[in-house]
């Protein structure tokens, strides 16, 4: 089992969502929850997707950190 990350972002109206070690592959709800669900699913066909291809799977390597500043 792989982990990528996933980043969801507040647009206007909706959320939407993409992972950085996937590139192309993005999704988009009218909640977090539907955007992280969709992105769940996108996720799950891309990587099938590259399987059918013959390509490579990539290796999950995004990381995210909250900074903090003044």
């Amino acid at each position: 089992m792989k982990r990528f990350l996933v980043v969801v972002e507040k647009a206007d109206g909706n959320y939407s969502a993409y992972s950085p070690d996937l590139p192309g592959c993005v999704a988009t709800g009218k909640t977090r929850d539907q955007a992280t669900q969709r992105m769940h699913a996108a996720i799950e066909l891309h990587l099938e997707g590259l399987r059918e291809d013959g390509l490579a799977i990539p290796k999950p390597s995004a990381s995210a950190e909250y900074v903090a500043v003044r």
